[in-house]
């Protein structure tokens, strides 16, 4: 995708803000659930404060801990899989 020493295209910036936006919004729907699976009892039941406030504390910690690491890991992979083949005229490195 990187053009050496050049400026991207049109269709390289379209995908990269694609990318983007399929990284945050699958990051926020990963987070929520999260959330909502570790914090959802401590708000739908009624139970004893310390596992009420235990369980919404590591709802909140936790969520954007995934939120954070599904972002990274979408940009990692989309970036991996931009690498340019070893030798010229080649189009693997199992070739």
């Amino acid at each position: 995708m990187e053009t050496y020493g050049g400026r991207r295209n049109q269709s390289e910036r379209d995908a990269i803000t694609v990318e983007i936006g399929y990284a945050l919004f699958s990051a926020l729907f990963a987070a929520a659930v999260l959330f909502g699976a570790v914090a959802g009892p401590a708000l739908l039941f009624e139970l004893p404060g310390t596992v009420e406030t235990l369980l919404l504390r590591l709802g909140l910690l936790l969520a954007p801990v995934v939120f954070f690491a599904r972002v990274i890991s979408v940009l990692v992979r989309f970036r991996q899989d931009d690498v340019q083949p070893s030798q010229p005229g080649r189009t693997s490195p199992d070739s």
